[in-house]
Protein backbone atom coordinates (compact mmCIF):
# COMPACT_ATOMS: atom_id res chain seq x y z
CA UNK A 1 0.00 0.00 0.00
CA UNK A 2 0.82 3.30 -0.70
CA UNK A 3 1.16 5.68 1.98
CA UNK A 4 -0.70 9.17 1.52
CA UNK A 5 -2.18 12.06 3.08
CA UNK A 6 -5.95 12.81 3.57
CA UNK A 7 -7.78 16.02 4.60
CA UNK A 8 -11.00 15.86 6.48
CA UNK A 9 -13.57 18.41 7.85
CA UNK A 10 -15.61 17.48 10.53
CA UNK A 11 -17.84 18.88 13.56
CA UNK A 12 -18.00 17.95 17.09
CA UNK A 13 -18.59 19.31 20.22
CA UNK A 14 -16.46 19.92 23.41
CA UNK A 15 -18.25 21.13 26.45
CA UNK A 16 -16.19 23.11 29.13
CA UNK A 17 -15.97 21.35 32.70
CA UNK A 18 -17.93 24.83 33.38
CA UNK A 19 -20.66 24.13 30.70
CA UNK A 20 -21.04 20.46 31.90
CA UNK A 21 -21.04 21.44 35.95
CA UNK A 22 -23.68 24.11 34.70
CA UNK A 23 -26.17 21.55 32.74
CA UNK A 24 -25.50 18.97 35.82
CA UNK A 25 -26.64 21.65 38.66
CA UNK A 26 -29.59 22.22 36.41
CA UNK A 27 -31.36 18.85 36.86
CA UNK A 28 -30.62 18.73 40.62
CA UNK A 29 -33.56 18.75 43.11
CA UNK A 30 -33.64 21.09 45.92
CA UNK A 31 -32.25 18.61 48.25
CA UNK A 32 -29.36 17.28 45.70
CA UNK A 33 -27.94 20.71 45.02
CA UNK A 34 -28.19 21.69 48.62
CA UNK A 35 -25.97 18.30 49.41
CA UNK A 36 -23.62 19.38 46.44
CA UNK A 37 -23.09 23.13 47.93
CA UNK A 38 -22.31 21.48 51.18
CA UNK A 39 -19.56 19.15 49.03
CA UNK A 40 -18.38 21.80 47.61
CA UNK A 41 -18.26 24.27 50.60
CA UNK A 42 -15.98 21.44 52.65
CA UNK A 43 -13.39 20.85 49.22
CA UNK A 44 -12.76 24.74 48.00
CA UNK A 45 -11.58 27.34 50.41
CA UNK A 46 -12.36 30.27 48.56
CA UNK A 47 -16.12 29.38 48.68
CA UNK A 48 -18.28 30.29 52.16
CA UNK A 49 -21.50 31.00 53.56
CA UNK A 50 -22.80 34.20 54.21
CA UNK A 51 -23.82 34.97 57.81
CA UNK A 52 -25.59 38.22 57.53
CA UNK A 53 -28.77 39.16 56.55
CA UNK A 54 -28.50 40.48 53.29
CA UNK A 55 -30.56 39.26 50.00
CA UNK A 56 -30.13 35.55 49.28
CA UNK A 57 -29.10 35.62 46.18
CA UNK A 58 -27.77 38.80 44.89
CA UNK A 59 -26.18 39.52 41.34
CA UNK A 60 -23.06 38.39 41.76
CA UNK A 61 -21.43 41.69 40.20
CA UNK A 62 -22.59 43.39 44.10
CA UNK A 63 -21.13 40.18 45.58
CA UNK A 64 -18.04 40.36 44.56
CA UNK A 65 -15.79 43.74 45.69
CA UNK A 66 -14.33 45.82 43.11
CA UNK A 67 -10.44 44.61 44.03
CA UNK A 68 -12.29 41.07 42.60
CA UNK A 69 -13.26 42.28 39.94
CA UNK A 70 -10.81 43.74 38.61
CA UNK A 71 -8.89 40.57 38.64
CA UNK A 72 -11.09 38.37 37.98
CA UNK A 73 -10.54 38.58 34.07
CA UNK A 74 -7.00 38.25 34.44
CA UNK A 75 -7.81 34.80 36.76
CA UNK A 76 -9.89 33.58 33.92
CA UNK A 77 -7.18 34.08 31.56
CA UNK A 78 -4.54 32.41 33.77
CA UNK A 79 -7.15 29.39 34.89
CA UNK A 80 -7.77 28.83 30.74
CA UNK A 81 -3.99 29.18 30.22
CA UNK A 82 -3.50 26.39 32.48
CA UNK A 83 -5.66 23.99 31.65
CA UNK A 84 -5.01 24.46 27.82
CA UNK A 85 -8.57 24.22 26.76
CA UNK A 86 -8.38 26.25 23.54
CA UNK A 87 -11.33 24.16 21.72
CA UNK A 88 -13.60 25.38 24.45
CA UNK A 89 -12.20 28.66 26.07
CA UNK A 90 -14.75 30.82 23.97
CA UNK A 91 -17.98 28.74 25.13
CA UNK A 92 -20.31 31.48 27.44
CA UNK A 93 -22.92 30.03 29.45
CA UNK A 94 -24.64 33.09 30.33
CA UNK A 95 -27.80 32.22 28.90
CA UNK A 96 -29.16 28.81 28.80
CA UNK A 97 -29.58 29.10 24.19
CA UNK A 98 -27.77 29.71 21.24
CA UNK A 99 -26.93 27.58 18.87
CA UNK A 100 -24.03 26.16 20.97
CA UNK A 101 -26.29 25.00 23.51
CA UNK A 102 -29.11 23.70 20.80
CA UNK A 103 -26.56 20.46 20.94
CA UNK A 104 -25.72 19.58 23.98
CA UNK A 105 -27.75 16.47 23.53
CA UNK A 106 -30.38 15.12 21.32
CA UNK A 107 -34.11 16.39 22.42
CA UNK A 108 -35.82 13.69 24.72
CA UNK A 109 -39.41 12.60 24.38
CA UNK A 110 -41.80 13.70 27.29
CA UNK A 111 -43.55 10.69 29.42
CA UNK A 112 -47.19 11.67 30.00
CA UNK A 113 -46.71 13.31 33.65
CA UNK A 114 -49.57 13.54 35.64
CA UNK A 115 -48.00 16.16 38.40
CA UNK A 116 -47.73 15.61 41.81
CA UNK A 117 -49.83 17.72 43.98
CA UNK A 118 -49.71 18.78 47.30
CA UNK A 119 -52.18 20.20 49.94
CA UNK A 120 -51.19 24.11 50.73
CA UNK A 121 -49.67 22.97 53.79
CA UNK A 122 -47.26 20.89 52.76
CA UNK A 123 -46.03 24.00 50.91
CA UNK A 124 -42.79 24.13 53.17
CA UNK A 125 -43.97 27.17 54.59
CA UNK A 126 -43.30 27.39 58.42
CA UNK A 127 -45.80 26.81 60.86
CA UNK A 128 -44.11 28.92 63.53
CA UNK A 129 -46.50 31.69 63.09
CA UNK A 130 -49.74 29.88 64.25
CA UNK A 131 -50.42 31.20 67.34
CA UNK A 132 -51.61 27.97 68.56
CA UNK A 133 -48.61 26.41 67.40
CA UNK A 134 -47.73 23.75 70.89
CA UNK A 135 -44.18 22.99 70.58
CA UNK A 136 -45.27 19.79 72.62
CA UNK A 137 -47.19 18.16 69.59
CA UNK A 138 -44.35 18.85 67.12
CA UNK A 139 -42.03 16.47 69.63
CA UNK A 140 -44.66 14.07 70.19
CA UNK A 141 -45.62 14.22 66.03
CA UNK A 142 -41.30 13.51 65.65
CA UNK A 143 -41.64 10.51 68.11
CA UNK A 144 -40.68 7.49 66.29
CA UNK A 145 -43.26 3.89 67.23
CA UNK A 146 -40.52 2.41 68.59
CA UNK A 147 -40.11 4.92 71.38
CA UNK A 148 -43.19 5.23 71.75
CA UNK A 149 -43.86 1.62 72.56
CA UNK A 150 -40.64 1.52 74.65
CA UNK A 151 -41.83 4.37 76.76
CA UNK A 152 -45.36 1.75 77.90
CA UNK A 153 -42.60 -0.95 79.24
CA UNK A 154 -41.69 0.47 82.43
CA UNK A 155 -45.11 0.54 83.60
CA UNK A 156 -45.89 -3.16 82.34
CA UNK A 157 -43.44 -4.87 84.93
CA UNK A 158 -42.36 -7.69 82.84
CA UNK A 159 -39.63 -10.06 83.74
CA UNK A 160 -36.12 -9.59 82.30
CA UNK A 161 -36.55 -12.15 79.52
CA UNK A 162 -40.14 -10.97 78.80
CA UNK A 163 -39.17 -7.52 78.43
CA UNK A 164 -35.84 -8.16 76.72
CA UNK A 165 -38.14 -10.34 74.15
CA UNK A 166 -40.92 -7.12 73.67
CA UNK A 167 -37.53 -5.42 72.37
CA UNK A 168 -36.98 -7.57 69.61
CA UNK A 169 -39.90 -7.46 68.64
CA UNK A 170 -40.23 -3.66 68.74
CA UNK A 171 -37.84 -3.87 67.10
CA UNK A 172 -38.74 -6.13 63.95
CA UNK A 173 -41.85 -3.74 62.95
CA UNK A 174 -41.95 -2.32 59.88
CA UNK A 175 -42.47 0.84 59.01
CA UNK A 176 -46.86 0.10 58.99
CA UNK A 177 -46.32 -1.56 62.46
CA UNK A 178 -46.80 -4.55 61.58
CA UNK A 179 -44.20 -7.82 62.28
CA UNK A 180 -43.14 -8.80 59.13
CA UNK A 181 -41.30 -11.57 59.77
CA UNK A 182 -42.39 -14.70 61.42
CA UNK A 183 -41.55 -15.43 65.14
CA UNK A 184 -39.68 -18.71 64.41
CA UNK A 185 -37.43 -16.43 61.64
CA UNK A 186 -36.56 -14.10 64.50
CA UNK A 187 -35.45 -17.24 66.46
CA UNK A 188 -33.17 -18.45 63.86
CA UNK A 189 -31.78 -15.11 63.09
CA UNK A 190 -30.99 -14.56 67.04
CA UNK A 191 -30.21 -18.49 68.21
CA UNK A 192 -29.33 -20.47 65.15
CA UNK A 193 -29.62 -23.95 64.98
CA UNK A 194 -26.89 -25.26 67.13
CA UNK A 195 -28.82 -24.75 70.53
CA UNK A 196 -32.40 -26.46 69.88
CA UNK A 197 -33.44 -26.28 73.68
CA UNK A 198 -32.52 -22.81 73.82
CA UNK A 199 -34.55 -21.96 70.65
CA UNK A 200 -37.48 -23.45 72.19
CA UNK A 201 -37.20 -21.43 75.08
CA UNK A 202 -36.37 -18.11 73.12
CA UNK A 203 -39.72 -18.42 70.92
CA UNK A 204 -42.27 -19.13 74.02
CA UNK A 205 -40.35 -15.91 75.42
CA UNK A 206 -41.63 -14.41 72.21
CA UNK A 207 -44.90 -16.09 71.90
CA UNK A 208 -45.52 -14.06 75.34
CA UNK A 209 -43.80 -11.02 74.22
CA UNK A 210 -46.29 -11.11 71.14
CA UNK A 211 -49.40 -10.93 72.82
CA UNK A 212 -48.39 -7.83 75.30
CA UNK A 213 -47.17 -6.21 72.10
CA UNK A 214 -50.52 -6.40 70.71
CA UNK A 215 -52.33 -5.11 73.82
CA UNK A 216 -50.31 -2.23 73.92
CA UNK A 217 -51.11 1.59 71.69
CA UNK A 218 -51.65 1.97 69.08
CA UNK A 219 -54.37 -0.52 68.55
CA UNK A 220 -53.61 -3.38 65.96
CA UNK A 221 -49.43 -2.95 66.49
CA UNK A 222 -47.77 -6.10 66.12
CA UNK A 223 -50.27 -7.87 63.94
CA UNK A 224 -48.85 -10.06 61.10
CA UNK A 225 -51.61 -9.76 58.80
CA UNK A 226 -54.32 -6.96 57.71
CA UNK A 227 -56.70 -9.18 59.04
CA UNK A 228 -54.79 -9.72 62.05
CA UNK A 229 -54.81 -5.91 62.89
CA UNK A 230 -58.53 -5.11 62.04
CA UNK A 231 -59.86 -7.69 64.50
CA UNK A 232 -56.92 -6.63 66.85
CA UNK A 233 -58.65 -3.01 66.94
CA UNK A 234 -62.35 -4.42 66.51
CA UNK A 235 -61.93 -6.79 69.96
CA UNK A 236 -61.47 -3.32 71.73
CA UNK A 237 -64.47 -1.24 70.67
CA UNK A 238 -68.20 -2.08 72.29
CA UNK A 239 -69.49 -5.19 72.21
CA UNK A 240 -72.31 -5.35 69.55
CA UNK A 241 -74.15 -7.38 67.27
CA UNK A 242 -72.50 -5.00 64.01
CA UNK A 243 -69.12 -5.65 65.91
CA UNK A 244 -69.10 -9.36 65.63
CA UNK A 245 -70.00 -9.52 61.95
CA UNK A 246 -67.13 -6.71 61.43
CA UNK A 247 -64.84 -9.55 63.65
CA UNK A 248 -66.16 -12.52 60.98
CA UNK A 249 -65.54 -10.47 58.09
CA UNK A 250 -62.01 -9.77 58.79
CA UNK A 251 -60.76 -12.37 60.27
CA UNK A 252 -62.31 -15.10 57.14
CA UNK A 253 -63.93 -12.72 54.22
CA UNK A 254 -61.94 -9.23 53.43
CA UNK A 255 -61.60 -10.40 49.73
CA UNK A 256 -65.18 -10.64 49.67
CA UNK A 257 -65.39 -7.29 51.07
CA UNK A 258 -62.63 -5.74 48.86
CA UNK A 259 -64.53 -7.06 45.83
CA UNK A 260 -68.11 -5.23 47.44
CA UNK A 261 -69.97 -8.84 46.80
CA UNK A 262 -72.28 -8.07 49.35
CA UNK A 263 -74.29 -11.18 48.65
CA UNK A 264 -72.03 -14.05 49.06
CA UNK A 265 -71.25 -12.00 52.63
CA UNK A 266 -74.65 -11.89 53.77
CA UNK A 267 -74.96 -15.84 52.81
CA UNK A 268 -71.51 -16.35 54.68
CA UNK A 269 -72.04 -14.41 57.94
CA UNK A 270 -76.32 -14.40 58.16
CA UNK A 271 -76.48 -10.89 58.04
CA UNK A 272 -79.11 -8.91 56.83
CA UNK A 273 -78.15 -5.68 54.10
CA UNK A 274 -78.34 -3.05 57.07
CA UNK A 275 -76.39 -4.86 59.65
CA UNK A 276 -73.91 -5.36 56.97
CA UNK A 277 -73.54 -1.86 55.94
CA UNK A 278 -73.14 -0.93 59.89
CA UNK A 279 -70.47 -3.63 59.79
CA UNK A 280 -69.04 -2.29 56.87
CA UNK A 281 -69.07 1.58 58.06
CA UNK A 282 -67.03 0.06 61.84
CA UNK A 283 -64.39 -1.59 59.20
CA UNK A 284 -63.96 1.52 57.31
CA UNK A 285 -62.95 3.40 60.63
CA UNK A 286 -60.46 1.50 61.76
CA UNK A 287 -56.56 2.23 61.00
CA UNK A 288 -55.07 -0.42 58.64
CA UNK A 289 -51.42 1.20 59.58
CA UNK A 290 -51.10 1.77 63.06
CA UNK A 291 -47.66 3.38 62.47
CA UNK A 292 -49.10 6.16 60.46
CA UNK A 293 -49.43 8.16 63.19
CA UNK A 294 -45.71 8.05 63.87
CA UNK A 295 -44.43 8.63 60.11
CA UNK A 296 -42.16 11.89 60.18
CA UNK A 297 -44.23 14.46 58.26
CA UNK A 298 -41.02 16.18 57.34
CA UNK A 299 -40.02 13.48 54.97
CA UNK A 300 -43.93 14.02 52.58
CA UNK A 301 -43.03 17.90 53.09
CA UNK A 302 -42.20 19.34 49.35
CA UNK A 303 -40.31 22.97 49.29
CA UNK A 304 -41.09 24.74 46.45
CA UNK A 305 -38.82 26.76 44.27
CA UNK A 306 -41.20 28.88 42.70
CA UNK A 307 -44.12 30.81 45.14
CA UNK A 308 -46.58 32.50 42.47
CA UNK A 309 -48.06 35.96 43.38
CA UNK A 310 -50.97 37.45 42.48
CA UNK A 311 -49.88 40.60 40.95
CA UNK A 312 -52.22 43.32 40.00
CA UNK A 313 -54.56 41.59 37.51
CA UNK A 314 -51.69 39.31 36.59
CA UNK A 315 -49.62 36.53 37.98
CA UNK A 316 -45.76 36.69 39.13
CA UNK A 317 -43.56 34.30 39.87
CA UNK A 318 -40.74 34.89 42.81
CA UNK A 319 -37.81 32.20 43.44
CA UNK A 320 -38.18 31.23 47.27
CA UNK A 321 -35.66 32.63 49.49
CA UNK A 322 -35.61 29.05 51.55
CA UNK A 323 -33.91 26.67 48.89
CA UNK A 324 -31.67 29.47 47.52
CA UNK A 325 -27.95 28.86 48.46
CA UNK A 326 -26.20 31.64 50.02
CA UNK A 327 -22.88 31.64 49.20
CA UNK A 328 -19.94 34.55 48.74
CA UNK A 329 -16.10 34.10 47.90
CA UNK A 330 -13.66 34.49 50.92
CA UNK A 331 -12.30 38.21 50.50
CA UNK A 332 -9.06 37.51 52.59
CA UNK A 333 -8.21 34.49 50.74
CA UNK A 334 -8.96 35.95 47.16
CA UNK A 335 -6.68 38.69 47.95
CA UNK A 336 -3.70 36.96 49.04
CA UNK A 337 -4.20 35.59 45.73
CA UNK A 338 -4.21 38.45 43.86
CA UNK A 339 -0.80 39.51 45.87
CA UNK A 340 0.90 36.34 44.92
CA UNK A 341 0.34 36.53 41.16
CA UNK A 342 3.37 38.25 40.10
CA UNK A 343 5.47 35.48 41.44
CA UNK A 344 6.46 32.69 39.22
CA UNK A 345 4.83 29.32 39.21
CA UNK A 346 3.38 30.42 42.62
CA UNK A 347 -0.39 29.73 43.21
CA UNK A 348 -1.45 28.52 40.11
CA UNK A 349 -3.61 25.41 41.81
CA UNK A 350 -5.07 27.99 44.25
CA UNK A 351 -5.96 30.08 40.87
CA UNK A 352 -7.78 27.35 39.66
CA UNK A 353 -9.97 26.81 43.08
CA UNK A 354 -10.78 30.15 43.25
CA UNK A 355 -11.90 30.58 39.71
CA UNK A 356 -13.92 27.04 40.43
CA UNK A 357 -15.72 28.94 43.22
CA UNK A 358 -16.65 31.92 41.42
CA UNK A 359 -17.81 29.19 38.29
CA UNK A 360 -20.11 27.57 41.03
CA UNK A 361 -21.41 30.48 42.17
CA UNK A 362 -22.34 31.70 38.53
CA UNK A 363 -23.83 28.34 37.86
CA UNK A 364 -26.16 28.57 40.99
CA UNK A 365 -27.26 32.10 40.52
CA UNK A 366 -27.83 30.89 36.52
CA UNK A 367 -29.54 27.78 37.41
CA UNK A 368 -32.35 29.71 39.64
CA UNK A 369 -32.44 32.39 36.79
CA UNK A 370 -33.29 29.42 34.22
CA UNK A 371 -36.05 27.94 36.58
CA UNK A 372 -37.55 31.63 36.88
CA UNK A 373 -38.05 32.06 33.46
CA UNK A 374 -39.49 29.02 33.01
CA UNK A 375 -41.49 28.98 35.19
CA UNK A 376 -42.77 32.37 34.61
CA UNK A 377 -43.38 31.27 30.97
CA UNK A 378 -45.37 28.26 32.20
CA UNK A 379 -47.72 30.99 34.47
CA UNK A 380 -48.29 32.78 31.20
CA UNK A 381 -49.37 30.09 29.32
CA UNK A 382 -51.69 28.52 31.76
CA UNK A 383 -53.20 32.21 33.32
CA UNK A 384 -56.51 30.49 33.87
CA UNK A 385 -55.62 27.72 35.78
CA UNK A 386 -54.87 30.01 38.75
CA UNK A 387 -58.28 32.03 38.39
CA UNK A 388 -60.57 28.51 38.02
CA UNK A 389 -58.16 25.82 38.73
CA UNK A 390 -57.25 22.27 36.70
CA UNK A 391 -60.35 21.81 35.43
CA UNK A 392 -59.63 25.28 33.06
CA UNK A 393 -55.57 23.67 32.17
CA UNK A 394 -54.59 24.16 28.46
CA UNK A 395 -52.67 22.02 26.43
CA UNK A 396 -49.05 22.61 26.96
CA UNK A 397 -46.10 20.61 25.63
CA UNK A 398 -42.06 21.52 25.95
CA UNK A 399 -41.57 22.64 22.73
CA UNK A 400 -43.21 25.45 22.98
CA UNK A 401 -41.67 26.86 26.14
CA UNK A 402 -38.35 26.18 24.57
CA UNK A 403 -39.12 27.97 21.62
CA UNK A 404 -40.68 31.14 23.62
CA UNK A 405 -37.91 31.15 25.62
CA UNK A 406 -35.33 30.30 23.05
CA UNK A 407 -33.92 27.54 24.81
CA UNK A 408 -33.51 23.41 24.23
CA UNK A 409 -36.34 20.92 25.01
CA UNK A 410 -33.67 18.98 26.81
CA UNK A 411 -33.07 22.52 28.91
CA UNK A 412 -36.77 22.44 29.91
CA UNK A 413 -37.05 19.08 30.70
CA UNK A 414 -34.36 19.10 33.35
CA UNK A 415 -35.79 22.75 34.30
CA UNK A 416 -39.52 21.06 35.05
CA UNK A 417 -38.17 17.89 36.34
CA UNK A 418 -38.21 17.86 40.69
CA UNK A 419 -38.64 21.52 40.70
CA UNK A 420 -41.90 22.60 42.62
CA UNK A 421 -44.15 25.63 42.11
CA UNK A 422 -46.31 26.87 45.25
CA UNK A 423 -49.46 27.97 43.93
CA UNK A 424 -52.63 29.05 45.70
CA UNK A 425 -54.61 25.81 44.69
CA UNK A 426 -51.54 23.97 46.39
CA UNK A 427 -47.63 22.77 45.29
CA UNK A 428 -47.24 21.19 41.64
CA UNK A 429 -44.02 20.41 40.03
CA UNK A 430 -43.57 22.13 37.31
CA UNK A 431 -44.41 19.07 34.76
CA UNK A 432 -47.96 19.43 35.67
CA UNK A 433 -48.55 22.09 34.23
CA UNK A 434 -47.37 19.56 30.57
CA UNK A 435 -50.44 17.80 28.92
CA UNK A 436 -51.46 16.87 25.96
CA UNK A 437 -54.12 17.88 24.04
CA UNK A 438 -57.60 15.83 23.12
CA UNK A 439 -59.93 16.89 20.29
CA UNK A 440 -63.17 18.19 21.00
CA UNK A 441 -66.12 19.03 18.92
CA UNK A 442 -65.68 22.47 18.65
CA UNK A 443 -62.44 21.77 16.28
CA UNK A 444 -60.31 23.35 19.75
CA UNK A 445 -58.11 21.15 22.05
CA UNK A 446 -58.99 20.09 25.70
CA UNK A 447 -55.85 19.70 27.98
CA UNK A 448 -55.89 15.95 29.72
CA UNK A 449 -55.09 17.37 33.03
CA UNK A 450 -58.72 19.20 32.23
CA UNK A 451 -60.43 15.96 31.12
CA UNK A 452 -58.69 14.32 34.91
CA UNK A 453 -60.16 16.85 36.55
CA UNK A 454 -63.69 16.31 34.80
CA UNK A 455 -63.41 12.95 35.48
CA UNK A 456 -62.52 13.60 39.58
CA UNK A 457 -65.76 16.16 39.28
CA UNK A 458 -67.75 13.10 37.87
CA UNK A 459 -66.91 10.33 40.11
CA UNK A 460 -67.30 12.12 42.88
CA UNK A 461 -70.62 13.10 42.04
CA UNK A 462 -71.93 9.53 41.08
CA UNK A 463 -74.65 7.47 43.20
CA UNK A 464 -72.41 5.18 45.23
CA UNK A 465 -75.10 2.67 45.26
CA UNK A 466 -74.51 3.02 40.39
CA UNK A 467 -71.06 4.33 39.93
CA UNK A 468 -70.26 5.15 36.86
CA UNK A 469 -68.57 2.55 34.13
CA UNK A 470 -65.68 3.79 32.08
CA UNK A 471 -67.78 3.71 28.75
CA UNK A 472 -70.51 5.96 30.64
CA UNK A 473 -68.07 8.45 31.74
CA UNK A 474 -66.48 8.23 28.28
CA UNK A 475 -69.86 8.94 26.92
CA UNK A 476 -70.51 11.84 29.07
CA UNK A 477 -67.68 13.47 28.67
CA UNK A 478 -68.18 13.43 24.86
CA UNK A 479 -71.80 15.05 25.67
CA UNK A 480 -69.98 17.63 26.83
CA UNK A 481 -67.93 18.18 23.33
CA UNK A 482 -64.98 16.11 24.40
CA UNK A 483 -64.09 12.73 22.64
CA UNK A 484 -62.10 10.21 24.75
CA UNK A 485 -62.00 6.73 24.47
CA UNK A 486 -62.85 4.30 26.91
CA UNK A 487 -59.33 3.04 27.38
CA UNK A 488 -58.09 6.89 28.12
CA UNK A 489 -61.03 7.27 30.60
CA UNK A 490 -59.29 3.72 32.29
CA UNK A 491 -56.12 5.28 31.98
CA UNK A 492 -56.93 8.75 33.06
CA UNK A 493 -59.01 7.06 36.00
CA UNK A 494 -56.19 4.95 37.10
CA UNK A 495 -53.68 7.75 37.03
CA UNK A 496 -56.38 9.39 39.88
CA UNK A 497 -56.10 6.17 41.98
CA UNK A 498 -60.10 5.88 41.14
CA UNK A 499 -60.98 2.40 41.57
CA UNK A 500 -62.83 0.82 39.00
CA UNK A 501 -66.92 0.79 39.14
CA UNK A 502 -66.96 -2.62 40.91
CA UNK A 503 -65.22 -1.49 43.82
CA UNK A 504 -67.17 2.33 44.09
CA UNK A 505 -70.16 0.40 44.68
CA UNK A 506 -71.14 0.97 48.16
CA UNK A 507 -72.83 -1.92 49.98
Amino acid sequence: MKPSLQVRLSQHLALTPQLQQSIRLLQLSTLELHQEVEQMLEQNPFLETEEDTSPVFEPLSERLSSAERAGERETENASEAASGSDETAGVDTAEFGGTEREDWENGTERDDFDGIRETPSASGTSSNDNEDFDPQERNQASQTLQEFLRDQLPGMRLSPEDAAALHVLIESLNEDGYLADTLEEIVAELAGDDDPEGSEELLEHLQCALKWLQSMEPAGVGARSLSECLTLQLRLLPRSEAQMIAIIVCKQHLDLLARRDTKKLMAVTGADESLLKEAQGIITSLEPKPARPFARAEANIIVPDVIVRKSGRNWKVVLNPDVMPKLRINDLYAQAIRQTRGAANSGTGLTSRLQEARWFMKNIQQRFDTIQRVSQAIVERQKSFFTHGEIAMKPLVLREIADELGLHESTISRVTTAKYMSTPFGTFELKYFFGSSLNTEAGGNASSTAVRALIKQLVSAEDPAKPLSDSQLSLMLEEQGIQVARRTVAKYREALKIPPANLRKAL
